[in-house]
């Protein structure tokens, strides 16, 4: 039962085994309570970002086809004949016509377009403004510690001091590129582990080491590469999934497509990571972002081709590996453009920009609304914010990597509304589970004491910690908690470190949530 949800599966699991009173549970077996491990190991979700890096035309890339007559008037040097975009039912919005494959997501229900997304007094540096998307910090504070650094360092706060141990031996991310970035900064250390390009990921995983000189400096050159290797904890790791994937499908020969093609094979190979950083570099069309003859060719349409093939090529071959559903991809750039283009056949450092969200599970469609474009617009004039780019992070933590309210708030430095980028049922995994939607265990790993969050429907409820042999360490609760938001506090001094289970039982469901006590 390979990498399916580990929530819908829990209810089979517990009902085979007689785990299924309506408000107390039996003990379950030794080999019950490693199934749920294993099923919890399983079930890890993916986060993939494409960051496309200089500041991608969102006026160009997602066109609002109801102001078309406007930005004819302010982008006349960029913009694209009203023909040639490709029509989103049941919105007045075009795609760029170079992102056929993303159309076609779009219709299969496989896309999303979150509108106007971007952050109050936006800095139009390329510098600044990737550092306050990878920190999530406000535009007028420095903050040396990113976004996912921090939610990473809640979920493991010993790491890297016991990493890679038997929960978690696996990478906690994963850029690919030519440094760490910020955004897997945590407070003590990178959360992440970096694969500079392909030719380093191949040659790890197929043992080759690239020539050097037959010289004194190639001996420096061979031996520093011999300690990197050797000091890359997860290294042997990484190799082993590589190597459970014998095929792929066809990636395009692109940068991109080479990054892609390498995460779908570790996720396939079974890496428990659940974050992956990749990169789509050349947005910054200050000039020649179209051609002149055709504003449907140039730079800008280049960059869009790469980036639909590539993300096409990657959901082809997930749904070929069988781990489609457990993947969602996400794409981001430091800023906009200009609503106004210039003369040199391009567009200039903007503000909001549309976001795009794909994967199986996601719920298609458009959030937010078409800007309204003057036709009278300046240099000076921006597109303006309608979503905080926190709130996309937020909704994707909670929806997509079940992070709790409070981790997600101490991750984000402030609450943020959520935007629904997940159906319903794929969060909770079954419609029974509709009670319990929303639980999680935090801290996990849990030193002294934890919190048990959850969504009551104002139904009977037990609380129990079970331990790896099904013995039942606990009872947090039982009894009827309040319609909302609800909490439990457990305080773990009594029990020893090691694996449990937190299971919460109700009339209407059921979930088990794995935890460590360190």
């Amino acid at each position: 039962m390979k990498r399916r949800s580990f929530i819908k599966n829990v209810g089979g699991v517990l009902a085979a085994t007689g785990v299924s009173s309506s408000f107390g549970f039996g003990m379950p077996s030794a080999s019950t309570i490693q199934s749920l491990l294993k099923l919890a190991a399983e079930s890890n979700k993916v986060l993939v970002f494409v960051f496309l890096e200089g500041g991608n035309d969102g006026l160009n890339t997602v066109v609002p086809l109801d102001q078309l007559s406007s930005l004819s008037a302010v982008r006349p040097h960029v913009i694209m004949p009203e023909n040639s975009f490709h029509n989103l039912p049941q919105s007045e919005l075009g795609l760029h016509p170079s992102l056929t494959g993303f159309s076609s997501l779009y219709k299969e229900g496989r896309l999303g377009i979150i509108q106007n997304v971007g952050y109050p007094d936006q800095n139009f540096s390329h510098f600044r403004s990737t550092d306050i998307w990878m920190s999530a910090s406000d535009s007028t504070e420095l903050i040396n510690t990113g976004w996912s650094g921090r939610h990473l360092h809640n979920e493991y706060p010993t790491f890297p001091t016991d990493f890679p141990n038997e929960t978690m031996p696996d990478p906690l991310a994963i850029e690919i590129g030519s440094g760490s970035s910020l955004m897997f900064q945590g407070p003590t250390a990178s959360m992440s582990m970096v694969i500079s390009d392909a030719t380093s990921f191949y040659n790890l995983i197929n043992d080759v080491d690239e020539p050097v000189p037959d010289t004194p400096a190639g001996e420096q050159v061979e031996y520093i590469r011999l300690v990197a290797r050797q000091s890359q904890q997860y290294g042997e790791v990484v190799k082993t999934a590589a190597e459970k994937v014998a095929q792929q499908a066809t990636f395009p020969d692109t940068w991109l497509g080479a990054q892609l093609k390498i995460v779908s094979r570790l996720i396939a190979g079974g890496l428990q990571t659940p974050l992956y950083l990749v990169r789509h570099g050349g947005f910054d069309t200050h000039d020649s972002q179209v051609e002149a003859a055709d504003h449907t060719t140039g730079q800008h349409a280049n960059l869009l081709t790469e980036l639909d093939e590539a993300v096409m090529a990657f959901m082809k071959d997930l749904e070929q590996q069988g781990t489609g559903d457990q993947v969602m991809g996400l794409t981001f750039s430091e800023f906009g453009r200009r609503i106004v283009s210039n003369a040199s056949l391009g567009t200039d450092h903007g503000a909001a920009q549309p976001m795009f969200f794909f994967g199986n599970k996601v719920k298609g469609g458009v959030i937010g609304s078409n800007p309204i474009i003057s036709s009278s617009a300046t240099y000076a004039d921006n597109l303006p914010m309608q979503f905080d780019f926190r709130q996309v992070y937020a909704s994707a933590m909670q929806q997509w990597l079940g992070s709790s309210t409070s981790n997600t708030t101490e991750a984000l430095f402030n609450e943020f509304d959520t935007l629904e980028l997940i159906g319903e049922s794929v969060i909770l995994g079954v419609k029974e589970q509709l009670a319990l939607k929303g639980m999680s265990v935090y801290p996990n790993p849990i030193k002294d004491r934890a919190t048990i969050q959850f969504t009551s429907m104002g139904e009977h409820i037990s609380i129990s910690v079970f331990d790896i042999y099904g013995k039942q360490k606990a009872q947090l609760f039982t009894g009827v908690k309040p319609k909302g938001k609800q909490q439990v506090e457990w305080l773990v001094n009594a029990i020893a470190p090691g694996k449990y289970l937190v299971v919460i039982n109700s009339e209407s469901g059921k979930r088990v949530v794995p935890v460590l006590k360190i």
